[in-house]
């Protein structure tokens, strides 16, 4: 899958130049279009006109935009192609325009293009090219979400009830297009130490502030027993810590610490709360339960293609919207996740065309 000659013969459609500089173009307009989650309508609208540019219904809720192959049928298994179009606010040490698309020594610089805008547009061209197909076993379906950048609600999350049945998803996050078949989950605690008020000056009260470090020591110490061969050990990670005190002479009553907490596949998010509220005094909330642990099985016909294709396969230790699949998915995608949310954030121009291409390989045996 390497020629135009081989995509041209796959798909009946453009070769893979005019997929690789369809891509180009429209990845500049949305690095163009501020995207902040939940502020992604105009990205929305853009998506939505390439795709009926190109004589594709697409179909809208609020900011999620989505797609069928020509011919659908509803008696196939579906494949679900995602990837999100938000994207975080530009790193403060940015010496660039992120909202200016800049190519300079094979590279496009820009808010958004490795994360994950680089993976949104191959995955677009790659249904582009096979969109017509008449004599696929399986259906295509293409979703551009919003909100991943916040795990928020109004995303893939609200979409999917609208998809119907989903018998896998592939989703683009740049994971330089090796196999993520496992990812952590993420579990955000907050909580809260008590104790009593009482004047600094004298021996009143009891401090929350100290109660709460030997709490925060524990969350350093402890070393869940658990530890998977692909995601490795749970990690947790103390990362905001504060009471509601204005004055230097007050023991506070109250003292708040968040932990981040990520979750192997050998762990539900239940065992953990347990563990954790046995061990610290202070009270422990979750924010969510959605962002599980998860893991597609190596066995699985898309992990089997990409390891044909000479892929490797690894546990990922970042978070993504494959979290809120209730089906079995792959995460994989130009780019690397190494450059998200960094300053002057890029993509090589060539990993489009590498994402184009391997997205059609690693479809093409299950189609």
């Amino acid at each position: 899958m390497s020629s135009r000659n081989n995509i041209d013969s796959l798909t009946g459609q453009s070769g893979i130049d005019d997929l690789h500089a369809e891509a180009l173009t429209l990845l500049k307009q949305l690095i163009a279009i501020p995207s902040f989650s939940r502020e992604e309508e105009r990205t929305a609208d853009a998506i939505e006109r390439f795709l009926l540019a190109r004589g594709i219904p697409a179909e809208r809720l609020q900011h999620n935009v989505w797609a069928r192959n020509r011919h659908f049928d509803p008696a196939k298994p579906t494949i679900l192609l995602n990837s999100h179009h938000d994207t975080v606010r530009p790193n403060k040490a940015c010496t660039l325009d992120p909202f200016t698309p800049v190519e300079k020594d094979g590279r496009l610089y820009g808010l958004g293009s490795n994360d994950a805008g680089g993976c949104l547009v191959s995955l677009i061209a790659a249904f582009l090219a096979l969109y017509e197909r008449a004599d696929m076993r399986c259906n295509l379906l293409l979703a551009a979400t919003a909100e991943e950048e916040i795990s928020g609600h109004n995303g893939i999350e609200l979409l999917l009830p609208q998809l119907g049945s989903i018998e896998f998803g592939i989703v683009g996050e740049p994971t330089r297009m090796q196999l993520a078949v496992a990812e952590k989950g993420l579990l955000v605690l907050d909580c809260t130490a008590r104790g009593k008020a009482g004047h600094a000056a004298r021996e009143e009260g009891e401090n929350a502030i100290y109660r709460a470090l030997a709490d925060i020591a524990w969350f350093q110490a402890f070393r869940a027993p658990k530890v998977s061969d692909l995601l490795g050990p749970v990690k947790m990670s103390v990362t905001v810590i504060g009471t509601d005190n204005h004055a230097h002479n007050v023991i506070p009553s109250q003292c708040r610490f968040v932990v981040d907490v990520r979750v192997n596949e050998l762990y539900t998010f239940g065992e953990l709360l347990d563990i954790i509220r046995a061990n610290v005094g202070a009270e422990v909330t979750p924010r969510s339960l959605r962002m599980r642990p998860t893991s597609i099985p190596l066995d699985h016909p898309v992990v089997q293609s990409g390891i044909r294709l000479g892929r490797t396969c690894y546990g990922s230790p970042t978070t993504s919207d494959k979290a809120l699949m209730p089906f079995p998915a792959l995460k994989t995608g130009p780019g690397d996740s190494a450059r998200s949310h960094a300053a002057d954030e890029y993509v090589h121009i060539g990993e489009i065309r590498e994402g184009i291409e391997g997205y059609i390989g690693l479809l093409q045996p299950l189609l």
